[in-house]
């Protein structure tokens, strides 16, 4: 089933159809008629279901724009959940002109909120306590509410909000929608959907048992701006006959290909708006080994049957448990090994760590690869063929051609040896070793490490928490890596690791540290 079975306004129609969703998720399917037609509903699913649209699209689809006052509340059980249902709101709301949507939580200025409130909002998604506040503030007005959704009911009955949630229900109007939705149905739970819920429809969406084969599985948290960047530092390193990578959205899929055909690379893609004889025919180039790059949507990218694929790439985090167990079973086929790696962004930790728990899994974290990590494995490798060709096959020709070459030119066999490494490598790749001394030279630093200058200082009020922040943030460096910082009033000196200077560098050319664009550059030898 999709967005368009649903008959669902134009307008959130659109929304969901630019996000790039393509299929309707079972709690959607089921959730979604029952909760636009206006009855109470129980639903029984778990975290990575697709509960966010299942009750939030019905609810928006019921709020009226032009009426400014309060017509739906969520609760929630922590502020991370209300602050991402709001997000994901929003987004469904989109050309929805008119529709607020506010979260409101413990921890944050209740005097903000009241401000917000007071300009008028349709929809508000909260933790209890704080929604208590507001009532009893009476900046929150309950008479107008004809929704509420009771999210992931159980974890806030284990956090002991029972007693909260009663009350917020008992000042709600007589006639008004309850949506309940929880991962189990204990007791208390049902007593409350006994109490306060009106002749529900209960639905049943509870997931399978989750296991997935043995993949060494990697994650890796990264700055959103260098995803691509990482994505293919991993491609280099790791060096893939074939690799599949994934991504939510058809509109991510577009331009990753185009990102990485743009940086050299051999990448198709694949997703619900191309026509068949289009997938076909990217499906035969995958095959054929005339790409090596397969991006694609998780629906997308059902029935691909191709065993040596060698490495699953999660660009984005998977929206389902399930499907992340899809997507890295496509790798590790008929008794190869296989490798996954996830790029993890901001608080998609979160959704990481359910993953990792509903799927019974261990998923380890690993530091973003620099530069001259991958020109060292290169070599390794290079230096593993090599070691292959010499002890299986015959050399003798060869050799024969190199000393006859050797013997018209001053060249030592060691010297030919490495440049012939050099052209193999490309771009003039050297290890990096030399790389740094080369480089850098003696910046003063300490051993092993570069010291950085950076055009800001005190003056611009400007911390050592902020120059550590953006070194670490911006090169996926971690921050405890980063050696001493000296401020002075207008400029700073940092200390990296050799390995990473190169990769700072870079990366802070389009940083901005307080606001201000900022140089970096390596410095000049202390006196």
């Amino acid at each position: 089933m999709n967005f368009e079975e649903l008959c669902l306004d134009t307008r959130i129609l659109r929304a969901v159809t630019e996000m790039g969703f393509e299929q309707v998720s079972p709690i959607q399917a089921q959730a979604i008629p029952i909760a636009i037609e206006g009855r109470d509903l129980i639903g029984q699913a778990q975290t990575g279901t697709g509960k966010t649209a299942a009750f939030g699209i019905p609810l928006l689809q019921r709020v009226d724009p032009h009426n400014k006052k309060l017509q739906a509340i969520v609760l929630c059980p922590t502020r991370e959940l209300a602050i991402q249902c709001a997000n994901e709101m929003r987004k469904f709301a989109k050309f929805m002109h008119g529709i607020k949507v506010l979260p409101i939580y413990g921890g944050q200025d209740i005097t903000k909120q009241i401000r917000s409130l007071k300009g008028g909002t349709q929809v508000i998604i909260g933790t209890p306590g704080r929604v208590i506040d507001h009532i009893n503030r009476h900046t929150l007005k309950m008479g107008t509410v004809g929704t509420v959704v009771l999210d992931e009911a159980d974890e806030m009955l284990n956090m002991g909000f029972r007693e909260d949630i009663e009350t917020i229900l008992e000042t709600l109007p007589d006639e008004h929608q309850t949506l309940l939705f929880s991962a189990t149905m204990p007791r208390p739970i049902m007593e409350i959907a006994g109490n306060y819920l009106k002749n529900p429809e209960i639905i049943k969406v509870v997931k399978k048992e989750l296991t997935v084969p043995k993949i060494e599985q990697y994650y890796y948290e990264v700055n959103p701006r260098k995803k691509s960047e990482v994505l293919s530092r991993l491609i280099d390193m790791y060096d893939p006959e074939l690799s599949l990578i994934f991504c939510n959205t058809k509109r991510k899929v577009d331009e990753l290909v185009d990102d990485l055909k743009g940086r050299g690379y051999f990448a198709a893609g694949l997703h619900g708006d191309m026509k068949q004889s289009q997938r076909d025919r990217v499906m035969n180039g995958f095959r054929s080994g005339k790409t090596d790059i397969l991006v694609a949507t998780d629906v997308a990218a059902r029935g691909i049957d191709i065993d040596d694929v060698e490495a699953v790439f999660n660009y984005d985090v998977p929206q389902d448990d399930e499907y992340y167990v899809h997507r890295i079973g496509r790798t590790g086929r008929a008794g190869r090994t296989g490798r996954a790696f996830t790029l993890v962004v901001g608080r998609e930790i979160y959704k990481l760590k359910d993953i990792q728990r509903y799927c019974k899994t261990k998923i380890k974290r690993q530091p973003i690869p620099s530069v001259n990590d991958i020109t060292d494995i290169k070599v390794e490798k290079l230096m593993e063929k090599a070691s292959d060709i010499i002890e299986n096959e015959n050399l003798g020709k060869m050799i024969g051609i190199l000393e006859e070459h050797l013997d018209e030119r001053d060249y030592s066999s060691l010297e030919m040896a490495a440049a012939l490494l050099m052209m193999q490598m490309g771009e003039n790749e050297m290890p990096s070793e030399v790389m740094h001394r080369e480089e850098f030279g003696d910046t003063g630093a300490e051993p092993g490490m570069v010291r950085l200058f950076i055009n800001i200082g005190k003056k611009q009020k400007v911390r050592i928490g902020d120059i550590l922040g953006a070194v670490a943030g911006e090169s996926g460096m971690e921050g405890a890596l980063v050696g001493a910082i000296d401020m002075y009033d207008k400029f700073t000196f940092v200390e990296v690791p050799n390995e990473y200077a190169a990769d700072v560098i870079d990366a802070m050319k389009d940083a901005k540290i307080k606001g201000k664009t900022v140089n970096v550059e390596p410095a000049n030898k202390k006196d």
